[in-house]
């Protein structure tokens, strides 16, 4: 009968250790979660049985969480690891990722955040085997990107693969620029995220970097997401460039896009998006919100529908039809309505083109 994964929890709040006991329960697989009151005691367990993850807090009496990381990467080098902190601190964050841990969380607090640690912490168990980044699970680029631009973040990530080395610029949340041997921009950020294994470290930010990417982060994730599985299947060299851009390309670059939905209005059933993780739900949620607001248009007499816009404190949103295509654009919240409005006919005049 196969072994379940071993997990160890580090803490010292035994009520904390409870909670994160149960949380954890929930994972596939059901790992067997065992618990440690203080550095000491986890060092204690670790030299007695076989653990495959490490969460540690990192604040904790005589024996803190990094001297505990520290001794651990050191006896222990395929152990993975997450660092958990209740406290959104910089430098506690950069000694961290410099120790080599897998992730560094701040302890979640609402159901989205606990939903995106698990994941996290199963795609640890699940990848125990295969190549990856020290400082980050295989996976680890994508998750660490996607963290610090929620997160609002403002840091430089340097990666070395080998002989290869590239770096990535986040500035309050947003990609900046990226840099690998031969390449900058859009195309180095793809070259990077190919690569499956190497080390990182998280560098001091540079708020005085020229911005050379704009498209939004969660779509450059996505088309790297694209060239994994493409590479994973056998269709794409690991170190492939990025597949040609979709017609949806100069669209997505406007400033101030940050998701665009295209769906044929005689063809229900097909669409096409960037930067969308669920673009089906949208779509449903697009092609509704018109079909309501054009019945209640002619239920008033007022004409035709021309758009719908929203306002709203994480992104704006506008939806409109053009020719045989609906539309459904997401926007900074940063951008006032008139701006909006400015841009969306930008989005429409490149699509018309």
């Amino acid at each position: 009968m196969e072994r379940r994964p071993r997990i160890l929890l580090a803490d010292d709040d035994p009520d904390l250790l409870e909670l994160y006991r149960e949380m954890l329960a929930q994972l596939p697989g059901q790992p067997e979660i065992h618990t440690a009151v203080g550095g000491a005691r986890a060092l204690t367990m670790l030299e007695t049985e076989p653990y495959q993850v490490l969460i540690c807090d990192l604040k904790m009496p005589k024996l803190d969480g990094l001297q505990v990381l520290a001794i651990v990467r050191r006896k222990y080098p395929d152990l993975r690891t997450v660092a958990l902190t209740a406290e959104v601190d910089e430098q506690f964050r950069s000694r961290a990722y410099a120790l080599g841990v897998d992730l560094f969380w701040t302890k979640p607090a609402t159901e989205h955040e606990t939903r995106l640690f698990l994941e996290c912490v199963a795609s640890l168990l699940g990848r125990e085997t295969e190549v990856g980044f020290r400082g980050v699970q295989t996976r680890s680029l994508m998750d660490i990107v996607q963290m610090e631009c929620l997160s609002r973040s403002s840091a430089v990530l340097r990666i070395t693969n080998g002989a290869l080395g590239g770096k990535i610029w986040i500035q309050d949340g947003e990609l900046v620029d990226a840099e690998a041997p031969g390449l900058e921009g859009e195309a180095a950020f793809h070259r990077i995220l190919s690569w499956k294994a190497g080390n990182f470290e998280m560098l001091p930010a540079e708020p005085s970097r020229p911005r050379q990417i704009y498209k939004p982060y969660n779509a450059l994730l996505l088309e790297s997401a694209q060239a994994l599985d493409e590479a994973h299947a056998g269709l794409a060299a690991a170190d492939a460039p990025p597949p040609p851009p979709s017609p949806l390309a100069q669209v997505s670059r406007v400033e101030g896009v940050e998701f665009v939905l295209a769906l044929p209005a005689d063809a229900p059933g097909e669409h096409a998006a960037r930067g969308l993780e669920n673009p089906e739900r949208m779509a449903a949620w697009t092609r509704q919100s018109l079909e309501r607001f054009r019945a209640l248009g002619d239920h008033l007499g007022a004409g035709a529908l021309d758009r719908i816009e929203g306002f709203g404190p994480q992104r704006h949103v506008a939806l409109t039809t053009q020719g045989a295509t609906e539309f459904c654009v997401g926007w900074k919240n940063t951008l006032a309505p008139d701006e909006v409005r400015e841009q969306m006919q930008k989005v429409l005049a490149l699509w018309a083109s």
